[in-house]
């Protein structure tokens, strides 16, 4: 039997902030399970969630959100890491989700650290996730193309977001065929999955692409909260054939995080999220069980 690696969510919606702005997410899972909040991936909406069939049978009611000008999420401008952690604490008094533990997966990854440390979650699963690729740590071991692009959103970041600004979903679709590896792309052209990620893509750029511009130049500056007052549980998760998201697939920052986990997986790569979604969500609970 062929895996199935995601499903339609069973409860999607919006909530309005205290500025106005509208938030929108996604649930899979019972309504009264244990809540675990996504940070997803770059320029993906809210539908592109992970673990179909392991939600419900780990009794996990998975929120998965638009960050702002994604999906049908309002845009913020000029918004910043600890706006988005503002933002998931309405989320969690709006929808009754207490402190959740949360995962971040690749782009997503330096959001939940945001959210991470400003103590509004209660574990933390860091998933195939973008690195600080600005940090002077990996300046040499960076291909030049990447290594440009970090400078110029240190440098220019006004300039960096209206070049991020003329990307679109075929655009990335295309990017994420040709950077993956064999492991990884068992499960993009995946039909079921090619589907379901196509589609957050799409709607990922419905309201243009300023929204995944900005997330883009955020994550690709030096990050400005401190990872090492983050006091919750962390597992740093990688695919051991995983060569975009971190240059030492998380090595480094398992050291800046007091007591984080890291953890590779053989012959997996930046899928893992999709290939591994149930060990990652018991250990993930586990952690936010002890903390609750």
């Amino acid at each position: 039997m062929a895996a199935v690696y995601v499903d339609d969510p069973a409860r999607v919606g919006e909530c309005r902030l205290s500025d106005g702005r509208l938030f929108g997410w996604a649930e899979w899972g019972p309504s009264d399970g244990v809540p675990v909040v996504l940070c997803p991936g770059a320029a993906t909406s809210r539908w592109l969630g992970f673990g179909a069939g392991v939600t419900e049978a780990l009794g996990v009611r998975l929120v998965s959100v638009d960050r702002p000008g994604l999906g049908v999420s309002s845009p913020e401008v000029g918004r910043e890491f600890c706006d988005f952690a503002g933002d998931i604490g309405q989320l969690c008094v709006r929808r009754g989700l207490g402190r959740p533990a949360v995962v971040g997966n690749s782009q997503g990854a330096p959001f939940a650290l945001a959210c991470a440390e400003a103590g509004v979650v209660s574990a933390l699963a860091v998933v195939s996730g973008a690195d600080e690729v600005a940090a002077p740590e990996f300046a040499a071991v960076l291909p030049a193309d990447l290594r440009g692009l970090v400078e110029r959103a240190a440098d220019d970041p006004a300039g960096a977001e209206a070049f991020f600004a003329g990307f679109g979903a075929e655009a990335m679709w295309r990017m994420v065929m040709a950077g993956s590896p064999a492991c990884d792309l068992a499960v993009y052209q995946d039909d079921g999955f090619a589907v379901a990620y196509r589609r957050a893509l799409e709607e990922g750029f419905a309201q243009g692409a300023a929204g995944y511009a900005r997330d883009t130049v955020l994550a690709m500056r030096r990050w400005p909260f401190a990872l090492d007052r983050i006091t919750v549980p962390v597992d740093i998760w990688y695919g051991e054939e995983d060569g975009s998201h971190s240059p030492d697939r998380g090595a480094w920052l398992a050291t800046r995080i007091p007591g984080a986990r890291r953890r590779v997986v053989p012959r997996a790569g930046g899928s893992l999220l999709w290939t591994h979604a149930e060990l990652i969500l018991t250990s993930l609970l586990e952690k936010a069980v002890r903390e609750a």
